[in-house]
C-alpha cells in the first residue's frame, strides 16, 4: 500500500487477506518507544508479505473517566497519522473510545479484535501496556489469551534515552509544559510541532517592523508561553524556513484569554493568509512577559531576532 488507510473504528475494518501485524496502544506523542513498537510491526508485515496496521484510540480514556481532569495529549489524530504515514505503516484505526468500549472485558478484548480483524497474527505492544475494562489486562494476560487464539504477542520494554532517562508520553508532557523543547525532541525523535492555517492578524507586527505569521493551532497540551527558535513548513514550492516565534497571550498589546501562535520569519516570506503550515518548536528562548510599551517590544523583539539567528548559525555549524 502507498498510501495510509484509515478507519475511524474497527466496525468499519475491511482488508485483504494477508496477515495483519498490529500494534496497538494510545501512542500519543509517537515518541522513540512508540516508535520502536510500531517498526517491528512495519518490518514483520513487509517479510510476511502481509499488512502493518495501528490500532490507536480518541480520545484518551481519561476524558471518560476523569473529565474535570483529562490528560491534555501531545497531538491531535491529524498529527498522530501524519507521524505514522512517515513510518511507513499501511493501517490505521482510530477507535473512538466510548463507554461502551471500555466496558470491554480483559478476557474478551482479544477475541473482540478478531472478530472484526480475522486475518490477525501478529500484535505489537509495549511492555507495561493495560487492556479491558478496570485495566486489569497485561501483557501475560494478552499472551495467554492470544495463544488460544492462535495468535503471537511480541511486547517491548520501555526504550531509555542516551541520559539512560524513560521515555514516556508523561515525561514528555511535563517537559513541553516547562518549555525544555529541545529535550522533549530528543525523547521524540523529532521536533514537536503544530499544524494550522494562516489567519489574519491585527498587523502590528508589521507596523514595528516585525511581520508575522498568525496560526489557527489550537493544542489540547499547551506549551510554555514564551519565545522559540522554529522552523515553519508549507507545500513543497517553498520548503522549510528559519523563524522565531511567540506562543502565548501577547500582554503587551493584547492580553488575550486565549493563546496565539506568531511566527516572524527570519528571510523572505512566501507565505499567506489561508496556507496550511507546520511548525517545529526547536529550541526555547525565553518566556512570555510584559513591556511597559510597544517600544520596549519592539526592541526585546531585536534581541529575540538576534537570539534565533545566533542558535541557527550555532546548529548548522
Amino acid at each position: 500500500m502507498i498510501s495510509l488507510l484509515q478507519f475511524s473504528n474497527l466496525g468499519e475494518v475491511q482488508l485483504p487477506a494477508k496477515p495483519l501485524h498490529l500494534a496497538v496502544g494510545m501512542f500519543d506523542g509517537m515518541h522513540r518507544g512508540h516508535q520502536s513498537v510500531i517498526a517491528l510491526a512495519v518490518e514483520a508485515a513487509r517479510r510476511d508479505c502481509g499488512i502493518s496496521a495501528v490500532l490507536t484510540f480518541w480520545p484518551h480514556p481519561s476524558a471518560l473517566f476523569r473529565p474535570e481532569d483529562p490528560t491534555r495529549l501531545i497531538m491531535t489524530p491529524e498529527a498522530k497519522a501524519k507521524v505514522l504515514k512517515r513510518s511507513g505503516v499501511d493501517v490505521l484505526i482510530t477507535q473512538s473510545f466510548t463507554l461502551e468500549f471500555a466496558a470491554i472485558k480483559a478476557e474478551n478484548f482479544l477475541p473482540e479484535l478478531k472478530r472484526h480483524l480475522p486475518h490477525l497474527a501478529v500484535i505489537y505492544v509495549g511492555k507495561n501496556w493495560r487492556f479491558g475494562r478496570g485495566r486489569i489486562g497485561d501483557v501475560s494476560l494478552l499472551v495467554q489469551i492470544a495463544a488460544s487464539l492462535g495468535l503471537t504477542v511480541i511486547s517491548l520494554p520501555r526504550v531509555r534515552n542516551e541520559e539512560d532517562e524513560t521515555i514516556s508520553s508523561t515525561k514528555i508532557r511535563s517537559l513541553i509544559v516547562e518549555g525544555e523543547i529541545a529535550q522533549a525532541n530528543q525523547m521524540l525523535g523529532y521536533p514537536y510541532f503544530g499544524e494550522g492555517e494562516i489567519i489574519p492578524g491585527k498587523g502590528l507586527g508589521r507596523t514595528i517592523g516585525f511581520p508575522t505569521l498568525n496560526l489557527n493551532w489550537k493544542p489540547e497540551l499547551m506549551p510554555r508561553f514564551g519565545v522559540y527558535a522554529v522552523k515553519i513548513f508549507g507545500g513543497e514550492q517553498i520548503g522549510s524556513l528559519s523563524a522565531v516565534a511567540n506562543y502565548g497571550v501577547r500582554p503587551t498589546v493584547e492580553d488575550t484569554l486565549e493563546p496565539r501562535l506568531e511566527v516572524h520569519v527570519l528571510a523572505d516570506c512566501s507565505f499567506n493568509a489561508g496556507d496550511l503550515v507546520t511548525v517545529e518548536f526547536l529550541q526555547f528562548l525565553r518566556p512570555e512577559q510584559k513591556f511597559k510599551d510597544v517600544a520596549a517590544l519592539q526592541a526585546q523583539i531585536e534581541i529575540d531576532r538576534d537570539s534565533a539567528m545566533r542558535w541557527f548559525g550555532s546548529v548548522r555549524q
